[in-house]
């Protein structure tokens, strides 16, 4: 087969064609920038107003916390039963801290007392020996008038606990001892009836994204201390336990899906 030896010569560019290609790519990637940002605005402007409450994590099955309750039987926090959970830490050793978030639980409890698919969950993070755990959670239901099934206080082995909460329920305090005490996150944690953990999301009335707010009464405490105005004639405590009372409401309302 003959071979063409030929030098081989480069392509004639056209200088006017290439700018007519070069101009119309950047057209096209300014019109996509715009159609992206216009896309983005209408999306946002839609979500300002999205009081939804935020889905945090799920805890899934078979990551369920095994407990002790205070009436000696077993039980999971959650259960799978399909309810809305009101879930606090709480120390035996020093009940008041977490006596704020305590408070508010048995004014919900209150509340909820007749409605089944609101429940309430005290967990007790020093339990102490185990041999005397069933006599110590009895005591501090007694103290709460915690009666089951509506308000459980329980707890089980230390480690298991800690690492459950730090795990599912995101604290922004890891349950750990201090000159002879415990520091843990005494914020409420809601648990929706398909087990995600819930916070709420509240509209700002001037525009921008949503706010997501843990139930955080010691920080809402502190505010008030501080001499924060809400803005309504309520404390922050006050302002704070009203938005968990309507984020309740929105889970009981929420289907299950599972």
């Amino acid at each position: 087969m003959p071979v063409d030896n030929k030098p081989l010569q480069p392509a004639v560019r056209d200088p006017k064609a290439l700018r007519r290609t070069a101009i119309t790519l950047v057209v096209i990637m300014l019109l996509g920038g715009v159609m992206v940002h216009i896309a983005y605005r209408k999306w946002s402007k839609n979500h300002q107003q999205d009081n939804e409450p935020a889905r945090i994590s799920r805890i899934v099955p078979g990551r369920e916390l095994d407990v002790l309750r205070q009436d000696g039987t077993r039980g999971r926090v959650p259960d799978g039963n399909g309810k809305v959970w009101v879930v606090v830490a709480v120390s035996s050793a020093a009940p008041e801290t977490s006596a704020i978030s305590t408070g508010v639980m048995k004014r919900l409890a209150e509340h909820y007392a007749a409605n089944d698919d609101v429940v309430f969950v005290s967990l007790v993070i020093d339990p102490g020996a185990p041999e005397q755990l069933e006599n110590l959670l009895k005591a501090e239901s007694d103290k709460l008038g915690a009666k089951l099934p509506k308000w459980t206080v329980a707890s089980t082995e230390p480690q298991t606990l800690h690492k459950f909460i730090k795990n599912e329920f995101k604290p922004s305090l890891y349950p750990h001892e201090e000159n002879g005490k415990w520091v843990y996150d005494t914020s409420i944690i809601l648990i929706d009836r398909n087990r995600h953990i819930r916070n709420a999301v509240i509209p700002q009335k001037r525009g921008g994204e949503p706010y997501v707010a843990r139930f955080d009464f010691d920080q809402a405490a502190e505010w008030d201390s501080k001499g924060v105005k809400t803005g309504t004639d309520r404390t922050n405590v006050q302002e704070l336990e009203s938005v968990l009372q309507n984020t309740i409401e929105q889970l009981r309302a929420e289907p299950l899906k599972d």
